[in-house]
């Protein structure tokens, strides 16, 4: 039962890192300017209206209308006269973006739903690890670590908000995600059953393993500098690739290079797993990934980012690190069978 709760955790946490990627790809991620909740909504509104200033109409604490570009916050609950009262309200300070589009502003609360969800169920699944403390303390241990990151995640979620998705905090919100999955990867493996296996153990292998896990986060992480330069050219210049990348940055040449060591490397894995029969097959799963990343990268570069392209490449992604990193955990569970 709680393997099945951890693999439910991490098939929900999945759920988020795609969400999180469709709204990147749609230029979501103003849709809710503040945080927990959205224009002072618990569930946001859907038209202009529900947004605007309204003689003799009621308010309540907290809740948020635009007025003149400014987001103005009602500092309590009241009923507003014939005549704007700017007493009755603050204006928001955390950021000066004041835009309300209904499709962007559910594309990121259905996202917000869906960390809400892999977060209780984080916590369920650390609840459900206390039957496991006399077996081994570390999966308890760990499941909690894991609720303080889903917290520290959410924390960071909102510093993206504030800051006006600030390219920094959304890298770093991208990796904590990736840690997050690893760290409930490793949990699973700890409550799996010893069983006898067909993976044969090999040094040099395993070191593979790891680094290949390691590149790859590392390309995540250039991946998301380059979307960043991309955003900022796109919002005077638009997706047209002969004037985005008539000037590109230096991240750009480091993500494509970098790109080629990758699929070298990964194609090495491959073929060492093949040659000393070692039989990880989870490496063809990888190898098929990667190429799905070259076609969707492509796609982006040469035909103006066509629909999902983005957010296929994104997720794509996140699925290859934890597929590399169960690897890891694999070789390290045949070197304890064989030893």
């Amino acid at each position: 039962m709680f393997r099945k709760i951890v693999k439910t955790t991490l098939v929900l946490v999945y759920l988020v890192i795609i969400a999180g990627a469709t709204v990147r790809m749609t230029g979501s991620g103003m849709g809710c300017p503040d945080w927990p909740k959205c224009f002072g909504y618990y569930i946001p509104p859907t038209e202009q209206s529900q947004l605007e200033w309204h003689p003799e109409h009621q308010y309540k604490k907290g809740q948020v209308i635009i007025l003149n570009e400014t987001l103005q916050v009602a500092n309590s609950s009241f009923t507003s006269t014939k005549t704007f009262n700017k007493n009755n309200w603050s204006t928001y300070t955390k950021h000066d973006y004041a835009i309300f589009n209904p499709t962007h502003t559910w594309v990121e609360y259905i996202n917000r739903l869906f960390g809400a969800l892999s977060g209780i169920a984080v916590l369920v699944m650390a609840i459900a690890s206390f039957r496991k403390w006399r077996i081994n303390k570390k999966i308890t241990l760990l499941s909690w670590l894991n609720v303080f990151l889903m917290g520290f995640q959410a924390w960071l979620g909102a510093t993206v908000v504030y800051s006006h998705l600030a390219p920094l905090r959304i890298t770093i919100h991208m990796v904590v995600a990736l840690v997050i999955v690893a760290l409930i990867l490793y949990i699973l493996h700890l409550a799996s059953k010893t069983k006898k296996t067909t993976h044969r153990y090999n040094k040099q292998l395993r070191q593979l393993f790891i680094w290949a896990a390691v590149i790859t986060l590392i390309q995540v992480v250039l991946g998301t500098e380059v979307r960043a330069f991309i955003d900022f050219k796109v919002k005077d210049i638009g997706y047209q690739k002969e004037h985005w990348l008539a000037n590109p940055d230096f991240w750009f040449y480091i993500h494509r290079s970098f790109s080629i060591l990758v699929v070298v490397f990964n194609l090495y894995i491959w073929y060492f797993n093949k040659k000393i029969k070692a039989n990880y097959k989870l490496i063809n799963w990888v190898v098929t990934l990667i190429f799905i990343e070259i076609i969707t990268g492509l796609a982006m570069y040469h035909f103006h980012f066509p629909f999902s392209t983005q957010a296929i490449h994104l997720v794509i992604a996140s699925v290859l690190f934890g597929l590399q990193y169960y690897l890891v955990l694999q070789i390290k569970n045949a070197k304890n069978l064989s030893s």
